[in-house]
């Protein structure tokens, strides 16, 4: 099958560097097979379809246990306790709604890739397969765009058509991006972390596919700040080549910013290079692991091999 697709306007689109509105609807049919729940959980106090962790007067038996002290007299089981001899209470567990928010960066750090699909795709196609998956459970889904020069927040929503049109929206930024692209004032990953918290989101999941370059100190307090209201899953998207590079004495590395770059040529360049891009890549997967170990959350890292369907599927699957 030929990897690319024409547009109506007649432009070639690869769907390994930029993706389709047409593309991530399709991804509706992977959606079976693995569930963000009950990996992800909420502490929404709404009723809903689905099960909490909280104990009280709900909606669906769970167990019959003796009392302890604090037990509310109001689900003591009298029939059982008269039987017994000993005081006996009926627990209960609560339905309840999720409010999914997908946070997905489309920056310029996002459009590299050296094996097969890049960041930003694999990106843009996970938070469509997440979408998806959300509306199936009749839950409300919301979209945080993280650009070059902004943020873009859309409400959650639960409506196939409000998906439908935030996706074709996600398409759209993803198209912008290219190699020549060079924001005068680029936002930092902090600054999109800031822009989030000042929603003031509670009792909601949130979702962020990112490579995290960069990563501060500084972006690790605001998490935990989205932590204590929330469930963070933070998603780290990475490439081969953000961890190690190949020495070929027949050719050199040359890497540029935009603005400064950098001949690697000779073996000894390549190892020091080495040892500091995998240092920094482990630095990213610890902290990350250790936030999600807070709330007993998985730490996913998803490479750009053409193959990250598979493996977030795999990850979360049912």
């Amino acid at each position: 099958m030929d990897l690319i697709k024409k547009t109506s306007s007649n432009q070639t689109i690869d769907p390994r560097i930029h993706c389709e509105h047409s593309q991530l609807v399709k991804l509706q049919a992977h959606i079976n097979g693995f569930s963000l729940f009950p990996h992800l959980k909420t502490s929404r106090l709404l009723s809903g379809r689905h099960l909490s962790g909280y104990r009280g007067r709900g909606l669906n038996f769970e167990e019959l246990r003796h009392y302890h002290i604090g037990d509310d007299i109001r689900n003591l089981d009298w029939k059982v306790t008269l039987r017994t001899g000993k005081p006996h209470v009926r627990s209960y567990t609560e339905e309840k709604d999720h409010n999914i928010i997908l946070c997905v960066d489309q920056r310029s750090t996002m459009f590299f890739s050296s094996v097969n699909t890049m960041k930003s795709v694999v990106a843009a196609e996970l938070a469509s397969l997440c979408a998806w998956r959300v509306i199936k459970e009749s839950d409300r889904v919301g979209l945080f765009l993280i650009k070059d020069d902004n943020t873009q927040w859309m409400p959650p929503k639960r409506s196939q058509s409000d998906v439908l049109h935030y996706l074709k929206h996600l398409a759209f930024v993803n198209q912008q991006l290219n190699a020549e692209k060079n924001s005068p004032h680029p936002i930092s990953l902090s600054d999109a972390l800031h822009s989030l918290n000042r929603r003031k989101i509670k009792d909601s999941v949130i979702i962020i596919f990112s490579d995290w370059l960069g990563m501060t100190e500084k972006d690790t307090s605001l998490l935990k700040h989205l932590q204590k209201s929330n469930d963070v899953l933070s998603m780290l998207i990475s490439d081969p080549m953000e961890a190690s590079l190949t020495f070929n004495p027949t050719s050199k590395w040359v890497f540029s910013d935009g603005t400064h770059q950098i001949n690697v040529e000779k073996k000894k360049d390549v190892i020091k290079a080495n040892q500091y891009l995998q240092t920094e890549h482990q630095k990213r997967c610890d902290t990350l692991r250790h936030l999600m170990a807070i709330k007993r959350l998985p730490f996913m890292e998803i490479s750009t091999s053409g193959t990250h369907i598979a493996q977030f599927t795999h990850l979360l699957r049912t």
